[in-house]
Formats: structure tokens, sequence, C-alpha cells
């Protein structure tokens, strides 16, 4: 089974805080970006059932009518399984009739709509704009449409914000009733508008009060805390992240996208002009069977059940615990060993990346 990731590099607009690869919407640009990527996925696909595929972006709901067509004889070259899991991303303003028609014919039965926040100033601060009512409207849209899995973001962690503003946030979250919540701490990265301003963080304690919070309040709504910053009603987990935290591998297509098939990681480049010579790759390399392992810990661990140790053994032979230091930190209780299972303690799960580098 595969699992394939495509990226669409191009938005209307640009958020303050993203560090992806992407650019401002341009048509002839977006024909020239297609016909490339369709070449790309000649080159490399090799007629593997696909279990899951996810189009993101960039803004992939940004691309036109036609260009969705084209889109569309890309995707109709992959042999999607009965049971795929295939989830578009959307920008609530892009969402109409005409959209979700042109992607129910596609074959998509999942949405990933990045509305973020309602609070005016953090909006601004980020550059987007969302209005309760419009997005209220637009879910009412989707669901008659057909799409009972919807995954919505929220980001917190805005200079400024307090945990009294996110719980407005989440109200009006929980009040749209998505099947699915991602949750993003605001980061700072180069390269951003964010970084130019020289924006701050906000104080550590405060985003930790703030996570604290979401776990909290989703928990009790229902939804299952399934990755460190991931929430979905049972059995509405994204089939196509858990492939990326179960170490399986994937294609990645597109500018910046990254793969990871037959013991290759890979990186495509993010230069558009490179990339629409034919240029794909930036860089690959075949990981080791250590590199695997470390991986595999890295990436388990950010799920909340975490690893288990029986298939641990199974597909490495070897037992974790003589690989990684996992005993003194099952002792000082930052890790957790119940039922076959290993798992970062819950009052430590937002600290995770010190524990990780304790164990790599």
């Amino acid at each position: 089974m595969a699992s394939i990731y495509i990226h669409i590099p191009f938005c209307k607009s640009i958020c303050a805080y993203c560090d992806f690869a992407k650019v401002l919407y341009n048509k002839e640009l977006a024909i020239s970006y297609l016909e490339k990527l369709s070449s790309e996925v000649e080159d490399s696909y090799e007629h593997e059932p696909v279990e899951t595929l996810y189009i993101g972006g960039g803004t992939p709901s940004c691309l036109s009518e036609f260009e969705r067509e084209k889109l569309k004889s890309i995707i109709d070259s992959f042999e999607l399984t009965q049971n795929c899991e295939f989830t578009f991303e959307c920008n609530i303003e892009d969402i109409d009739l005409c959209l979700l028609y042109d992607l129910r014919e596609m074959g998509v039965n999942r949405l990933s709509i990045g509305v973020e926040s309602f609070d005016c100033d953090k909006l601004a601060f980020m550059g987007r704009k969302a209005d309760y009512k419009d997005v209220e409207d637009k879910m009412n849209l989707v669901k008659n449409a057909g799409f009972e899995n919807v995954n919505i973001d929220l980001m917190y962690g805005i200079p400024y914000e307090r945990v009294r503003d996110l719980k407005k946030d989440l109200n009006l979250f929980l009040k749209l009733a998505p099947e699915h919540i991602s949750t993003y701490s605001l980061i700072i990265e180069d390269y951003t508008l964010c970084k130019i301003r020289e924006d701050q963080n906000i104080k550590e304690e405060e985003e930790l009060k703030m996570y604290e919070y979401v776990v909290s309040r989703l928990e009790k709504a229902g939804y299952h805390h399934y990755e460190v910053s991931n929430f979905a009603k049972p059995g509405r987990e994204s089939k196509h992240n858990l492939k990326y935290w179960n170490n399986e591998e994937y294609y990645g297509f597109g500018l910046g996208a990254a793969g990871y098939i037959k013991g290759f990681r890979y990186e495509n480049t993010r230069s558009f002009d490179d990339y629409l010579l034919g240029q794909y790759r930036k860089d690959e390399h075949l990981v080791s069977p250590m590199e695997k392992m470390e991986n595999e810990v890295m990436l388990a661990l950010r799920k909340t059940e975490g690893i288990n140790l029986q298939e641990f053994f199974d597909k490495y032979e070897v037992n974790l615990q003589d690989v990684f230091p996992v005993k003194p930190l099952i002792k000082s209780k930052q890790l957790i060993y119940k039922d076959g299972y290993i798992f970062i303690n819950p009052k430590y799960i937002y600290v995770m990346n010190e524990i990780l580098l304790k164990l790599i």
C-alpha cells in the first residue's frame, strides 16, 4: 500500500507565519507547475494501491476550475483503494458549491480547513481573515455536499494572546463540531514576515497553560487526543498523518515536498526554476538501520499511545530498551510503560523534545 502527499504551492495571500514552499497565485505559473507535477508523478509512482492521499500547500483550493481538472487527471493515474482517505486542504473563502462538486468528482472524502482563529487581533497578526458566521455557513455547505470528515486548524500562542482569548476561540470551534481539530502553537520561522517584523513568542509558561487548556477542553468535548497536537472524534483520526508517525513510507510530490520510499528519505527542491526544469530532488539519502530506529522512536512518541514494544521487536529484531536508554526515563516517570507500550507521561508531553534528546 502507498501513501501520497502532493504539494500545491499557490496562495492568494501569504500568511505572516508560513515557511512552507509557496508563491502568490499566478495562472500561467500554475499551469506550468501542474504539467511538471504530472511528469514527476509519471517518473516516480509505481502504481501501488494508494491507501491515503493528501493534497496540501500552499492553498490547493485557490486553483481555478480548469486547473482542478488538470489536477484530477493526475489523481486519476493513482490506483486509489476503495477506502482510501483522500484529504484536500481548503481556505474557507474558497469554498463554494463548484469547488465542493469538483472535489467530490476527484474522490476527496476529507477536508482540512485553515481557519486558525476568529479573534480579530490574531487574524490581523497572521494576515488572515475569518468571520464566524461565514465559516458556519460554509461548514453547513460542506456537510450538505456530503463531506462527513472535516478537520479545522487552530493556532494559538500569538504575541499578547492570553488563555481567555484562546477560550473564546475554542468555544467557537467546538460550536462548528468538526470531526478533527489540529492545533498549532506559533513558531517564528526564518524567512517569514513574523521573523522580518522581529515578532516575539509568548512566554513559555503562558504557552504551556494554553496547551494544557486545549487538551483539557477538547478531551472534555469528546475528542481523542491521539497525537501531541491533534484531536479527533473516535474513529476520525487522520490515517494519512498516522502513516508519518508510524514511520511508514510515502511518496511526496511537488515543490518542497518530502518523501520516504524504498528506504530512501528525500526532499524536493524549493526552487521554482529548478522544479520547472524537471530537477525535482534537492537531496536524498539511504536511511541506515540505526536512523530508521531513531525515526521510529521520535515519530511514535508523538502519539499519545506511544511505541508498541512487540511491534518494534518484530520490525527490527531487537528490543527497544537494548538500543535506547528508556529505563532511566521510566524510573524518573518521564516515560511510562503500560500494557506493552512505552509512551511519554502526559505531564511531560509538552516538553517531549527534551525527552527525545535524552533518548537519541
